[in-house]
C-alpha cells in the first residue's frame, strides 16, 4: 500500500485512476478493506466505476 501512495502521490491531483481489465479500462469506483485479522496481512481490493456509460 505504501508503494501505491508514494506513486499517486507524485501524480496530478486532478488525474483519474483507471483500472485496466478484460474489457478495457474503468475508472475506479471505490476501496474495501479486507482485514485478514492478523494471521495475513490485510488486502484493499480496488474495484471499478459500474455506472453504465
Amino acid at each position: 500500500m505504501k508503494q501505491l501512495i508514494v506513486a499517486l502521490q507524485g501524480l496530478p491531483a486532478d488525474a483519474t485512476v483507471l483500472l485496466e481489465g478484460d474489457d478495457g479500462y474503468a475508472p475506479l469506483g471505490a476501496l474495501e478493506l479486507l482485514g485478514n485479522g492478523g494471521v495475513l496481512p490485510d488486502e484493499v481490493v480496488l474495484q471499478p466505476d459500474m455506472t453504465p456509460d
